[in-house]
């Protein structure tokens, strides 16, 4: 509802999944691009004006931020690169959508942030995770404890976001960023998100882990992106 910042209600929560999961069973895509409707949103977040009736109880609020973390984690877990692009506000619900996405670039107007200490309400565990992962314990509690929207050249110092572009320029700007990942080999960049995931957690890599980066040396891909490199040409690459 591009009128009311992109908000989403419980039912949106699980059509953000469902669209998700979708795009991770689609084996020939390259990129999934997440913007908001209307160029004055990315997303507001939750649709407040329907608490009263889907987030009013304890009991109630377990099924919403099932919802919640459910969508969150068909982002973080989508096999193929993702890319936020953001116009305008990315506030609570709608930073959290964006720190799940790999990469994130807005415009210089965007402004972000997570108020919720004046609604009174709490992040879950697995709603702050993606944020901790991506800010640290400093900046999200400025974020979280303040209630404060910071621009857009804070979130960039603070590695909230890749990139800033002029206002105007976001939507043409992240269409060309999505094309130039699309242009890299898929498998290696699927490869690359996994194992950078992978890196995050202290367990000890096992012996098949390892073995598993030098797959690529077995694919028609490789062998396609060194021919094109000797040949001086831009690689075809299939997937393969």
């Amino acid at each position: 509802e591009p009128d009311k910042h992109n908000v989403l209600d419980r039912d949106g929560w699980h059509a953000l999944a469902d669209a998700m999961r979708a795009f991770s069973a689609r084996s020939g895509l390259a990129c999934v691009v997440l913007s908001g409707a209307g160029g004055r949103a990315f997303s507001a977040g939750s649709d407040i004006s329907a608490f009263a009736t889907q987030r009013d109880t304890p009991r109630d609020a377990r099924v919403y931020s099932d919802a919640i973390t459910g969508a969150l984690h068909a982002i973080r877990s989508c096999p193929h690169p993702t890319l936020a692009v953001i116009e305008g506000l990315c506030i609570g619900g709608g930073l959290e959508i964006a720190a799940c996405c790999d990469l994130r670039i807005c415009e210089a107007s965007s402004r972000f942030g997570a108020p919720i200490t004046r609604l009174g309400l709490t992040m879950s565990y697995d709603e702050l995770k993606p944020l901790m992962a991506l800010l640290g314990q400093s900046h999200l509690l400025d974020i979280l404890l303040s209630g404060d929207l910071i621009p857009s050249s804070r979130a960039l110092s603070i590695g909230l976001v890749n990139r800033v572009v002029p206002d105007g320029d976001v939507i043409a700007q992240g269409r060309e960023l999505a094309h130039r990942i699309a242009a890299g080999a898929p498998l290696v960049n699927r490869w690359h998100k996994k194992f950078i995931q992978r890196l995050a957690d202290p367990t000890p890599l096992s012996d098949a882990e390892r073995e598993e980066a030098l797959h690529a040396f077995e694919t028609a891909d490789y062998r396609e992106g060194r021919a094109a490199f000797l040949e001086k040409r831009d690689p075809d690459f299939r997937g393969e």
